[in-house]
């Protein structure tokens, strides 16, 4: 998708990356090397994805959402992530604009890519987002939200839908924007080592 191995970013990759995240020419270009050090032909496997959140986890199994993360970001389904497609990642998951982190975020939850999220779909990402809490820290939620079923079951309620009804897009995004309290069910907030690994990254 633009990219070329030669050391060099495209001109119009650039420009497209410059215009769509908050980050400087310098800063994308450093990382295009660092990026071509690690996957020295462009590409990083799904594997070699998984096994970046594992490092960040080590006390979790960060495994199943990885896989989703990867999905949501794997914008031609080609099964790997190139230059284009990680930096937008980084950006999204570490600084978008709150629209934009909400477009991501559907596309998380729309396991099967159809445009709708349906019950089960939420399900299986509240479960993988589970999955990374510690055993320990999952005994400090509170009751109606302790097990992936409860906080499942707490999203689909705000929606006010019937068991196989499903969301769409628009509705998805205006009812978080319209409650903090959901958008805090939704998604896995990174701790702050996750975020320390990404600036050391970006050196």
């Amino acid at each position: 998708m633009g990219n070329n191995k030669s050391g060099a970013l495209s001109k119009e990759l650039l420009e497209d990356l410059k215009s769509n995240t908050k980050y400087s020419e310098a800063e994308l270009c450093t990382w295009y090397q660092s990026f071509l050090k690690e996957c020295p032909d462009g590409k990083i496997s799904k594997a070699q994805f998984e096994g970046i959140y594992a490092s960040f986890f080590p006390d979790a199994d960060p495994t199943a959402y990885a896989r989703h993360v990867f999905r949501s970001f794997d914008t031609n389904a080609d099964g790997t992530l190139d230059f284009k497609e990680y930096i937008v990642a980084l950006h999204l998951t570490s600084g978008g604009k709150t629209l934009q982190k909400l477009e991501w975020a559907f596309a998380l939850y729309d396991v099967d890519g159809n445009g709708t999220i349906s019950k089960n779909e939420i399900q299986e990402i509240v479960k993988s987002i589970f999955n990374m809490i510690p055993v320990e820290d999952q005994k400090n939620l509170s009751k109606d939200e302790n097990t992936p079923e409860k906080r499942a079951e707490k999203i689909w309620d705000f929606f006010g839908k019937k068991e196989n009804d499903k969301i769409a897009e628009g509705e998805f995004i205006q009812g978080v924007m319209d409650n903090k309290d959901i958008l805090r069910l939704i998604q896995y907030d990174e701790p702050q080592k996750i975020k320390d690994k990404l600036k050391e990254k970006r050196q």
